[in-house]
């Protein structure tokens, strides 16, 4: 199955992360908060799988469109 890339619709800032590399993740579950305009903006899973990799870290800046997480199908 392919990889999907996960990203953030706002630019901001990384607030959260609750999903960590190798945990499974169901459709709509949050992998990324991103803080923007004083609201933490949650990112969520298109589809089922696991995680493969978490691209960013806590902290970090993030512009809209930026990948965040890539997830196994």
């Amino acid at each position: 199955m392919p990889d999907i890339k996960i990203v953030t619709e706002v630019a901001g800032r990384v607030c959260a992360l609750p999903a960590q590399a190798g945990q499974s993740v169901g459709e709509g579950d949050d992998v990324a908060f991103v803080e923007a305009m004083k609201m933490e903006i949650p990112v969520a899973s298109p589809a089922a799988g696991k995680i493969k990799t978490v691209v960013v870290s806590l902290d970090d800046v993030v512009a809209e469109g930026q990948v965040l997480v890539i997830l196994e199908t």
